[in-house]
């Protein structure tokens, strides 16, 4: 997808002498956040994507973060603004994400772009990375999502709700779960189609998966493992060894979704970069 992407800001770029720019905001300094954000620019760098980064601390004020947002708001050569979450505590990250022209609001966290893909009619201008990733891997993998039973496990608003919407779209049955669901194993069970998205680590067993289901595994957390050299090793929500067995399909943590929720980031800022020759 990435070499599409760059082929279409090369037409972009002749046509209209304007190269899609996307400035990521990061506040503070956790680890995780740093690495998402590194991987992001070193996408932007490939796709030949202008980038601009705003590194601030961990104590900035709200109302510092909100002029800086502002700022590239009203910057020409920027075409998505992206804020890095989660933000500190003492930061209102709804009341940041709303400060976000909708048009430049690739991430689609806005409360407009919420509520427009929650209803018919306008639709958003961008829509939330990771859920919308996870449709784009079902559709390039010519899964059959209309009529499918569909389970999402987790109701997050940045990845469960939106990724029930998306399918519920494309006319899948949807069951949203939880971990206060009961008899979990039995919902998954019923699924052609399951997306985890719970933050728990190899919480849904391959014994949960139905015999053929195709699993995207949204889940990325660290577990203890002396035998690697960080003392640690990254799996998803999915015993990924075991429900290999089973699924037809079944995406690794990490490599899966991942890289698609960054290509979709780009995609979207190219759509955005796009919009604003209008």
């Amino acid at each position: 997808m990435l070499r599409s992407l760059v082929g279409s800001e090369m037409c972009i770029r002749d046509s209209h002498n304007t190269v899609p720019g996307l400035a990521v905001v990061l506040v503070g300094e956790r680890k995780d956040s740093q690495a998402y954000v590194k991987m992001k620019k070193r996408a932007c760098a490939q796709a030949g994507f202008h980038s601009v980064d705003s590194t601030l601390s961990e104590d900035i004020s709200q109302d510092e973060l909100v002029r800086i947002v502002r700022q590239h708001n009203a910057d020409p050569k920027v075409h998505g603004i992206l804020v890095q979450l989660p933000l500190p505590d003492h930061i209102d990250e709804e009341f940041v994400l709303d400060q976000i022209s909708i048009e430049k609001d690739v991430d689609g966290f806005h409360t407009v772009n919420v509520g427009r893909l929650n209803k018919k009619g306008t639709p958003p201008s961008s829509i939330a990375c990771t859920p919308w990733g996870c449709v784009k891997l079902l559709e390039r993998s010519g899964v059959q999502i209309e009529g499918a039973n569909a389970v999402v496990v987790g109701r997050s608003n940045i990845v469960g709700m939106p990724a029930a919407r998306l399918l519920q779209d494309r006319n899948a049955t949807v069951t949203v779960c939880h971990s206060r669901t009961k008899d979990l194993p039995a919902a998954v069970s019923q699924a052609d189609i399951v997306i985890a998205a719970i933050g728990r680590a190899e919480m849904i067993k391959g014994d949960w998966i139905k015999p053929g289901a195709v699993v995207i595994d949204v889940g990325i957390n660290a577990v203890d493992d002396p035998s690697d050299k960080r003392g640690y090793r990254l799996v998803g929500d999915v015993a990924f060894d075991e429900a290999k067995e089973v699924a037809s399909q079944i995406t690794p943590v990490p490599g899966g979704v991942g890289p698609m929720t960054i290509a979709m980031l780009l995609s979207n800022t190219l759509d955005s970069a796009k919009a604003s020759l209008k």
